[in-house]
């Protein structure tokens, strides 16, 4: 298996956008900027699949709506797959119907297509170490989304679920913080589902999500 990319190595790029500007626009960006090196091109999410195969690239930058192949099914397939690649969404819409989906599906962060420039380097390096990434808007959306409805989502966790937390913030499996904190994968499910509750979501993405904007995390 390919090592995470480190401070030496370039993290290696996926493009994913059925407008071949775009694709340009992103590539030259990209080309132009030290630690960064992109690997190739899809025209939607049926190609993206094929290339992530065959090219194994750190982050697939993911367009959603796309003809003959969209974002979500995609990512859906890269997730069964059990891709290494992180998948950063980055598009124009931020409705509802596009977040939610393409978080479900196992995006690893979600930006819009206005992001300056340096937050869509950064966004990149920190979904490449498995940080979910989430443009503010976006954020606030997924929060009030999933929210579980009347759920006060005040109650203070605990210091191990905020260990957790952090090591979910991160990226990591249910079986790695088990070995890392050296308990079972049951009790982190347990751990999960009752800070889920405290935080008042449904969801990983939406848990860090919560966490951040209340300075939980960071």
């Amino acid at each position: 298996m390919t090592a995470e990319p480190t401070a030496e190595a370039p993290v290696s790029l996926l493009i994913v956008d059925d407008h071949p500007v775009v694709r340009d626009g992103l590539r030259g960006m990209f080309e132009s900027a030290p630690g960064f090196t992109v690997l190739g091109e899809a025209a939607n999410g049926v190609e993206a699949v094929t290339l992530a195969a065959a090219l194994d690239p750190d982050v697939i930058l993911m367009d959603l709506r796309m003809p003959g192949g969209g974002g979500v099914d995609a990512i859906r397939e890269l997730t069964r797959r059990g891709a290494r690649a992180r998948v950063l969404v980055v598009t124009t819409y931020d409705t509802d119907s596009d977040t939610l989906p393409a978080i479900e599906a196992g995006a690893t962060g979600y930006l819009l297509k206005d992001a300056p420039r340096e937050e869509l380097f950064t966004a990149v390096r920190a979904a490449a170490q498995g940080r979910t990434v989430l443009s503010p808007a976006v954020a606030s959306r997924l929060v009030s989304a999933v929210r579980a409805p009347g759920a006060p989502g005040n109650e203070p966790l605990s210091g191990r679920e905020r260990e957790v937390l952090v090591l979910v913030a991160r990226g990591t499996s249910n079986r790695e913080i088990a070995r890392e904190l050296f308990i079972s994968e049951a009790t982190v499910k347990t751990h999960l589902t009752h800070l889920y509750a405290k935080l008042g979501v449904k969801d990983r993405a939406a848990a860090v999500a919560t966490a951040y904007q209340r300075g939980i995390l960071g």
